[in-house]
């Protein structure tokens, strides 16, 4: 048995933690200052974190690697067999031109570019960062803002904007399932944390987004329909997230704040012609005015409804159980770790949930979705394959940043940081979603820096005496503010609208915007853990 210690260099606390900071420095600093992609800054990363485990840690090698490969296959299963079937419907949709009738059902829904903003950007953004994730909301909300005729920069920035309230529970709930996974915590209790911070968010986010349209005559003519789209969306996030499902949370918010804008008459009501002459300066697609047969966009909202469905059947009593029954749990080989208390940790006994995973229910819905729309078998499995050769880099992304998580959980890197930083007192609720704001500003993903920083927040967190579901929910919380000023995602939404090499125009007009949300997130923290604890369950 490895027996992880709190002081493994030199008999110091503080060294101890500036070696083991090390993987973590090195996957910083090849991604922000060398610029260096994530599939090659992630090996490299975990390449650092097994030589620390191993010499000055002490951790034996065969363990050092069993521990990798464990993180390994649990980046592949359920992570991203979750992001991979997700994908593969909407490029069902695709394929089939039903996300052109979804497109064009939008258009219809109001001419008003304000409006427009917070239907396309941030409802049908949140059902893509449901589904997709992994910039995809980004892109598609872009294009089809700039179709709508809004200018490429106005149209980036806000969708950049937009995607933040959704994030945490993006891809079917991959963030925070791994967040529960590396912290060891119960995801009822993350996702329930995480359900009370990000939809104070989304009552802000509207708001914001149509004084990003159109200043101050934006908010004082929209301010109604954006703070009910809002609301909507999250009391929605917080029921699901509360009390149904952590995977259903941004479909079923996505979808309430969509109905409140279409149940409120001033939302459809004709923009005035100053304001559209004013905000909408960019081409208007040529095939918006184009009638869709009615069956053709029921077929379009098809398979998110059965998402839901198949979703909220797995959620029944008898079938939840059922499905649970098909779990493999078993002892992993090469590995037998105690934490610096003796007991056993959790990550020796490994369990493989075959039926009771959101990438499996995915898949299913996925089926679904390809029989509603007459998708012939062998062009579904190509769309299957399709899909995984495009997240080819992502899966080296994810994989290698989870082995490396296990490798510093594992050998005690986490808890001798987690230690450290727990010096902070109880400074460390306002810094907790700072350092998740980092995390994802520089890789880019919230599942990453849940990983990389989830079990270093619940160590610091049970050391200074706060809640350790506080703390691992702000990392995931404040993690969602970083997504807009992440390399990654800059990139893609200068592609997506043809802004090409203005990367840094778009990071100078979002930062204050992230920054000034951060803090938001900040306070909110710092008060749920003071006078407003009453908010956590």
């Amino acid at each position: 048995m490895f027996v992880q210690q709190l002081e493994p260099v030199a008999d110091s606390q503080t060294l101890s933690a500036l070696v083991a900071v090390l993987p973590l420095l090195t996957v910083l600093v090849l991604l922000g200052a060398v610029r260096m992609r994530a599939h090659f800054a992630g090996p490299i990363g975990l390449g650092v974190a097994a030589l620390v485990a191993w010499i000055p840690y002490g951790m034996p090698l065969g363990q050092t690697l069993s521990g990798a490969a464990q993180g390994a296959l649990f980046g592949l299963f359920p992570i991203m067999w979750i992001v991979v079937n997700a994908l593969w419907v909407y490029r069902m949709t695709v394929r089939t031109e039903h996300f052109d009738v979804l497109r064009r059902s939008f258009g219809r829904l109001s001419d008003d570019p304000r409006i427009q903003a917070l239907v396309v950007a941030f409802c049908f953004g949140a059902l893509l960062e449901a589904l997709a994730g992994f910039g995809a909301p980004v892109a598609i909300s872009a294009v089809m803002l700039v179709a709508l005729g809004f200018t490429p920069v106005r149209a980036a920035v806000v969708a950049l904007v937009a995607n933040t309230a959704p994030v945490a529970f993006g891809a079917m709930g991959t963030p925070v399932v791994t967040l529960a996974q590396v912290t060891g915590l119960p995801l009822d209790s993350v996702a329930s944390v995480v359900g009370r911070q990000t939809p104070l968010l989304a009552l802000v986010v509207p708001l914001l987004l149509v004084v990003l349209v159109d200043g101050r005559r934006g908010l004082r003519e929209t301010w109604l329909p954006a703070l009910a789209c809002g609301t909507a969306f999250a009391v929605a996030q917080f029921a699901a997230s509360n009390y149904v499902s952590a995977q259903l949370a941004d479909i079923a918010a996505a979808l309430a704040g969509a109905g409140a804008l279409v149940a409120l008459p001033s939302a459809r009501r004709p923009a005035a012609e100053p304001v559209r002459a004013a905000v909408l300066t960019g081409v208007r697609s040529d095939d918006l005015d184009r009638e869709d047969p009615r069956p053709e966009v029921l077929r379009a909202y098809a398979p998110y409804a059965l998402i839901v469905a198949v979703f909220s059947v797995a959620q029944l009593g008898p079938v939840k159980d059922l499905l649970a029954k098909v779990t493999q749990s078993f002892d992993w080989p090469l590995l037998d770790v105690a934490g610096p208390d003796g007991e056993p940790v959790s990550a020796n006994v490994f369990s493989l949930p075959l039926l009771a995973t959101g990438g499996t229910l995915v898949l299913l819905a996925g089926a679904g979705t390809a029989l509603v729309l007459r998708v012939p078998v062998r062009a579904a499995l190509r769309e299957w394959a399709a899909t995984v050769h495009e997240l080819r880099y992502a899966i080296l992304t994810v994989t290698s940043v989870l082995a490396l998580a296990y490798v510093m959980n594992l050998s005690g890197q986490a808890a001798v940081i987690g230690h450290f930083v727990a010096a902070a007192g109880a400074g460390l609720a306002f810094l907790s979603p700072v350092l998740g704001w980092f995390g994802v500003a520089v890789s880019g993903s919230d599942t990453s820096a849940n990983a990389l920083f989830g079990a270093l927040q619940v160590t610091a967190a049970r050391q200074s005496g706060l809640s350790p579901e506080l703390l691992a929910a702000a990392n995931s919380s404040g993690g969602v503010l970083g997504k807009m000023i992440s390399p990654q995602n800059l990139t893609i939404a200068c592609a997506a609208v043809g802004l090409k090499g203005q990367e840094g125009d778009l990071l100078r007009k979002v930062l204050p915007w992230s920054l000034g949300l951060l803090l938001l997130m900040c306070l909110i923290v710092v008060a749920q853990s003071t006078f407003l604890a009453w908010m956590l369950p």
